[in-house]
């Protein structure tokens, strides 16, 4: 199984793991936000079912994404490219969209100001 972790992290958390990266230690796959605030802003609730919806099933079109959610085309797009510059989805080489993992782990830590 192909899990992504999607978490807050500092700069530096980043900068560490792209250096383990190199040293050739393998840390899984993740996609970072600088906030929670981000996070939410870029996954909303819309989002989060399209990311659902097209968890494990690999490449489509955005028709076929939007009909796995049941919502307009037109709609979708806009998601969608959201996504894409958030480099949450990728196209491939044929040009459809893919989110190209099996599981999804959301991992942050809400502090007392």
């Amino acid at each position: 199984m192909k899990t992504v972790t999607l978490s807050v992290v500092a700069r530096e958390a980043v900068t560490r793991r792209a250096l383990d990266a190199f040293s050739g230690t393998r840390r899984g796959a993740h996609i970072s936000f600088a906030s929670a605030e981000l996070l939410w802003k870029v996954l909303t609730a819309k989002r989060w079912e399209l990311l659902k919806a097209m968890t494990g099933g690999g490449s489509m079109t955005l028709r076929e994404a939007a009909r796995r959610v049941d919502r307009d085309v037109k709609a979708v797009h806009s998601d969608v490219h959201a996504l894409l510059a958030a480099g949450v989805l990728r196209r491939n080489a044929d040009g459809k969209i893919e989110f190209p993992f099996d599981a999804v782990h959301v991992d942050f830590m809400l502090k007392a100001a």
